[in-house]
């Protein structure tokens, strides 16, 4: 009865008794409605700006990218050829072919150099500068001695680089220098540089890209009539149906910030870098309608979205209040069951929260078993080979002290004394094995850990005949790891190869260390390869008979290398064998997981 006493209606009638109900919806209505409306305004206008200034930057930003990548595949191509015409013009062949004026295989020789070198064209002049050579037989005979790259090879002993505009359309960019014996020009060697290829490749782009020299004369252009124009020319020319679209489009085109430029009447983006060499700028011109359309497209949606609520509104506003006391009732109801549901899911969560513990418990216990036996394993298969060799060493010392020879058993004992400390370092190393931190990090050179490793691996060397053979970068390789584990690998591998190799006619053992983007240690063998690659790393997984190994070798050394931020890969050789490759970053360079 007390819901029926405080109706929405008697409350209002109450507060404003003269004003009808009817009249006051209408007027709430309307304030909602224009509400509503300046908020769907203020929200775009400022949408509008945002959006155009953060997507006009991100397309700014990967158009510099892009200019960054053109000029930097404009420089490599230049670099890469400058240094050719100065190597050929040392050439014994050539100099002996000018002097003798025997030019039967000059060609031969330029088009294999050609290929070797990947320029676009080799040109030999003599010093009248008849061409006497070519990749392109085609021009064998003519005569280039008005040609700039011929007369300013002449004036200098440097390479000169030269622009010169092509008939057909476009420049020929070449690197010429003079051929010397007895320090007198004997001809000029022509190498062509094709930067035109750049120039196709860039118009196929959307952006259109152009290269000024140091004058600001246009050298290459996705449009072929910019090229030999300056650069205030080249944006100059436009035919009339350009010059309307472009007042057109700067008059009604409210949204966007004055542009950089207008390019055929559309509004563009100017980028501008420049190319270290010899003053040359690229510049590149993104159209604006990349970021309208985008922009756009949110604001469809912002409107949109306001165009339902609206209509969402009118929809909820007709409506009438429906009933308290019903709401009130079935939300009760609903409670009630909520509550009772609620109850259940407490007590299931509390019994299996309870089954929960007991298998952790469970699990707990199984997991400290397990790792106790792989950690008894591991300490086993890695003091193997310090005890194998102890006991070498041990063996010869006494027969040293019997042929009194003192001095050489005190050597013999303190290798002894080196491998017990090595053993306690591989103890404390295990012990400490779960622990992935790098705080025993140093710089370690690769080679050095090979070399002490076949020290370690010296009395089983010694007991067979097996041909090693090493091919080692003469200068330091570097990186950072533990050298004690990284040993510990390289151990690991060369005693697999050993086994591998010990039923081989001639066994072989090849070690390499490369060094590209980062560093491949790898170790081959010539035995009868490995028959299950997938299973090869599986902790316990092995194929040699009981008592020879327990399979956790590769496994430890896997773990170690990725540890050490690389990885460690095995396949068959072409010619047979087993091939083991360790890559490693290298020192001072940061390097993602393998893709």
């Amino acid at each position: 009865m007390s819901d029926q006493n405080t109706e929405p209606d008697t409350t209002a009638l109450a507060v404003m008794p003269g004003v009808p109900q009817s009249r006051r919806l209408s007027w709430a209505m309307r304030g909602l409605v224009g509400g509503l409306f300046a908020a769907a305004v203020a929200v775009v206008l400022v949408t509008n700006d945002w959006l155009t200034d953060r997507f006009t930057e991100s397309t700014r930003n990967r158009a510099e990218v892009r200019l960054a990548l053109y000029s930097g595949n404009l420089i490599s191509e230049l670099q890469r050829n400058s240094v050719v015409p100065l190597l050929l013009a040392r050439d014994p062949e050539l100099i002996r072919a000018l002097n003798d004026g025997q030019f039967s295989s000059t060609s031969a020789r330029l088009i294999s150099f050609q290929a070797e070198i990947g320029a676009a064209s080799i040109l030999l002049l003599d010093k009248d500068g008849r061409a006497v050579g070519a990749t392109n037989r085609n021009l064998i005979g003519s005569s280039h001695r008005a040609a700039a790259y011929f007369v300013d090879a002449q004036r200098t002993k440097d390479t000169v680089f030269s622009a010169q505009p092509r008939e057909t359309g476009g420049n020929d960019f070449t690197y010429s220098r003079a051929v010397l014996a007895d320090n007198r020009m004997i001809g000029v060697i022509v190498v062509a540089v094709d930067l035109m290829k750049y120039e196709r490749a860039w118009a196929g782009l959307t952006d259109a890209v152009l290269v000024t020299d140091s004058e600001g004369k246009v050298i290459l252009a996705t449009e072929p009539r910019w090229r030999g124009l300056l650069l205030t020319e080249a944006l100059a020319v436009q035919d009339a149906p350009s010059a309307i679209e472009r007042a057109l489009r700067a008059t009604t085109d409210w949204t966007q910030d004055p542009p950089d430029a207008y390019l055929r009447g559309n509004a563009v983006m100017k980028t501008e870098a420049r190319v270290p060499f010899r003053g040359w700028r690229i510049l590149t011109f993104t159209a604006y309608d990349s970021v309208r359309e985008r922009v756009n497209g949110v604001l469809a949606l912002e409107i949109m979205g306001f165009a339902i609520l609206l209509a969402l509104t009118f929809y909820f506003l007709s409506r009438r209040a429906w009933s308290q006391s019903a709401t009130f009732q079935r939300e009760s109801a609903e409670l009630r069951l909520l509550n009772a549901r609620l109850k259940r899911e407490i007590a299931q969560r509390e019994k299996v929260q309870k089954d929960l513990a007991v298998a952790e418990l469970t699990l707990a216990q199984s997991s400290k078993l397990a790792a106790l036996g792989e950690m008894s394993a591991a300490v086993s298969h890695e003091l193997n080979q310090p005890l194998a060799a102890m006991k070498t060493y041990l063996a010869g010392a006494r027969l040293l002290l019997q042929r009194h020879r003192p001095d050489e058993a005190l050597s013999s004992f303190q290798r002894i004394d080196d491998l017990i400390e090595r053993m306690g370092a591989i103890t404390r190393q295990l012990k400490s094995y779960a622990r992935k931190g790098g705080e025993a990090f140093e710089p370690v050179d690769v080679r050095a850990c090979l070399s002490s490793a076949l020290s370690m691996m010296e009395p089983q060397l010694k007991s067979r005949v097996v041909q090693i053979t090493r091919n080692l970068p003469r200068n330091p390789v570097m990186i950072m790891a533990d050298r004690l584990r990284l040993e510990q690998v390289i151990i690991n591998l060369l005693r697999n190869a050993l086994d591998a190799t010990k039923d081989v006619k001639d066994p072989r053992i090849d070690l390499s260390i490369t060094v590209d983007h980062s560093v491949h240690l790898t170790v081959r063998d010539n035995g009868h390869g490995i028959d299950n690659l997938e299973s090869l790393f599986e902790p316990f997984y092995t194929t040699k008979k009981p008592g020879e190994g327990v399979g956790l070798g590769l496994a430890i050394s896997s773990g170690i290398v990725t540890d050490l931020g690389g990885r460690l890969i095995a396949h068959n050789g072409e010619e047979g064998g087993a091939v083991f490759e360790v890559q490693l970053p290298i020192l001072g360079t940061e390097l993602a997981a393998a893709e």
